[in-house]
């Protein structure tokens, strides 16, 4: 059986690719899954830079395909910040702080104008053939306080219109079903095949 590396230690989003991926026979493995642990500088520009960038350091190294994405989210009122910085906007890896920076950022913009869009970036590489590039994004708007208790990241305060729910009150189906990843994994399961058998 063929197997393919997704470049991430989260579960959640492993049992995401795992199921795409299973279902057409390909095994998949993540980054907690490796014994050595690899040091890499995303300093690209776009989300689709760091996506690849990521995905090649590590092809190179174990010489097996990988998948890595990038994603974050891009608020108008910011002029596209926090973008390509999300995971770090106030800090390391810090949800709390993050939206905490965002609420502060945006307190004197009123609601209209808070229009914002989660954009997910997935590369996929193998050695000697061109990588496959695909992306996706989700249009809403920031609250002005947290909403729901589910999801990750900006989640609880990123407002999804045409649900009148922010992501964290979404279940993982439906997330999945509008979500800028759900979307990105969605354009990637229709070139996949093509583009792993060449």
């Amino acid at each position: 059986m063929e197997t393919i590396l997704i470049a991430t230690a989260n579960p959640g989003k492993a049992a995401e690719y795992r199921r795409i991926f299973e279902a057409k026979g390909v095994a998949v493995k993540t980054l907690a899954d490796l014994s050595e642990h690899y040091e890499i500088d995303e300093n690209g520009t776009t989300f689709e830079e760091n996506a690849l960038i990521k995905a090649q350091t590590l092809m190179n190294a174990l010489q097996i395909p990988v998948l890595a994405d990038d994603s974050g989210l891009i608020v108008d009122a910011l002029d596209g910040a926090p973008g390509i910085h999300s995971a770090r906007y106030a800090g390391d890896h810090d949800d709390e702080a993050n939206n905490r920076k965002l609420l502060k950022e945006l307190k004197d913009v009123p609601a209209e104008q808070r229009t914002a869009r989660f954009h997910c970036s997935i590369v996929v590489v193998r050695p000697n053939v061109a990588p496959l590039s695909v992306a996706g994004e989700a249009e809403g708007r920031i609250l002005f306080e947290k909403q729901g208790q589910d999801g990750f990241g900006y989640d609880p305060l990123f407002l999804y219109p045409p649900l009148n729910k922010s992501f964290a009150e979404l279940t993982m189906a439906e997330k999945n079903e509008v979500s800028h990843r759900g979307r990105a994994v969605e354009k990637l399961a229709a070139k996949f095949d093509q583009w792993w058998q060449d």
